[in-house]
């Protein structure tokens, strides 16, 4: 695409503008047209499918790869007010894009933390929340989603004392193709601090609250 830098990674970050967006919708519709044809399919002449083009490429820029084309969610952190438990907020829906087959991830989140005890920092519920959602609008694997989200927010909850992020995925790349096995699922993990080192038992408590 003319005057537009390419991104190495298929789950990292390059911000576009709205003309940008423009741009690669517009080379992405031609381009998945001819994909159709080479699959057999003259799709101009069903009226279902006649716009499926643009509207695939429409899809794949304002939806499912959103989170590589914005910048992330700016995050305040507040004082804890002398809480030094665990915060959790448990099975925050996602959808996600398999980097490997392009097929859909979709699961929950489960996300913790354990603020400092002299300067410990909490965030707005909400932006949890939004961090799950911009870092899963990419093409990625699991593992590695798992990992931005647990870095994202340990940068954020300075002198935290611990960060989890547990998430359980389906993936269309096992239950679509392949093995076709649907109802199989994913569980992948990121701990640090507390929660790793399981000090005065914090994980078996956290894992108790998310009821595992």
């Amino acid at each position: 695409m003319k005057n537009i830098q390419l991104l190495k990674r298929a789950n990292g970050n390059l911000v576009r503008t709205k003309e940008q967006k423009e741009q690669m919708i517009e080379e992405m519709t031609v381009h998945y047209g001819n994909f159709l044809t080479a699959a057999g399919y003259d799709y101009k002449a069903d009226p279902n499918t006649e716009n499926t083009p643009r509207r695939y490429a429409k899809s794949f820029v304002n939806d499912l790869i959103a989170g590589c084309l914005e910048q992330p969610p700016e995050i305040t952190a507040f004082p804890s007010e002398g809480y030094t438990g665990i915060v959790l907020e448990k099975n925050i829906p996602f959808a996600s894009m398999c980097s490997h087959h392009n097929r859909e991830i979709v699961g929950k989140v489960h996300i913790a933390y354990i603020p400092g005890k002299t300067d410990g920092t909490v965030i707005g519920l909400s932006k949890m929340n939004r961090l799950v959602e911009h870092y899963s609008r990419r093409p990625q694997i699991q593992e590695g989603l798992t990992v931005q989200i647990h870095s994202h927010l340990d940068k954020v909850l300075k002198n935290n004392r611990g960060v989890a992020v547990i998430i359980e995925a389906a993936h269309g790349c096992v239950s679509c193709r392949g093995v076709k096995h649907k109802g199989a699922s994913m569980s992948t993990s990121q701990l640090s601090g507390y929660f790793w080192t399981n000090e005065i038992g914090t994980r078996a408590e956290l894992f108790n609250l998310i009821g595992k």
